[in-house]
């Protein structure tokens, strides 16, 4: 049967996937630490933003779709604040929350616009992490015109053939953005990135 997209600025989008903060630490390194052949860098700006799949629902919601994101964060600050900032851009966030795992964060030091370091405060999620995710996914795909699977490996998707087979019985064309090398999980997707 042929799909076709809904006229982007009226899409309903559904993102499902891993979620995750970016955050950056831009400075100056002027010299190099006595303790270790490292640079030392004086952090001027810290800049926060959504990644993985949050990126994704910001870049929908900054193009005038209207975005939904379904994803396993942390029950710690750094699932609000990014909660707060997605919200801000106009994104709806249907979060799970892992009660022992952190909200992934991905830590970059830049300096003279050179990426020094980075630093991943993660865990892998687990099936207790997301028992609920089928569920509340089916209690929102209604709502959705088209479905985004972002899988970065992080564990918050561990059923995607469950996840892909319920938007296409209901008519919805899922892409999906990879990670790995097993794309047989992806089978009956509409599109494959």
């Amino acid at each position: 049967m042929p799909q076709s997209m809904p006229p982007f600025q009226t899409a309903r989008v559904l993102v499902v996937g891993d979620v995750m903060l970016d955050r950056y630490y831009h400075g100056s390194a002027t010299r190099i630490s006595p303790e270790a052949p490292v640079p030392v860098v004086r952090v001027n700006n810290q800049e926060d933003r959504p990644g993985g799949a949050g990126n994704v629902a910001l870049n929908i919601a900054a193009l005038g779709g209207a975005a939904t994101l379904l994803g396993v964060v942390g029950a710690d600050a750094t699932a609000k604040d990014l909660g707060s900032r997605l919200a801000a851009a106009g994104v709806r966030c249907e979060f799970l929350e892992s009660a022992d795992k952190p909200t992934i964060t991905k830590l970059r030091v830049i300096s003279q616009h050179q990426q020094l370091l980075r630093m991943d405060f993660e865990q892998q999620f687990d099936a207790a992490d997301v028992a609920d995710l089928g569920a509340r996914f089916e209690a929102i795909l209604d709502n959705a015109q088209v479905v985004i699977v972002s899988d970065y490996a992080k564990g918050a998707l561990q059923d995607v053939p469950s996840l892909i087979n319920a938007a296409r019985a209901k008519g919805k064309p899922v892409i999906v953005d990879p990670k790995g090398s097993d794309f047989e999980k992806y089978r009956g997707a509409t599109l494959i990135t």
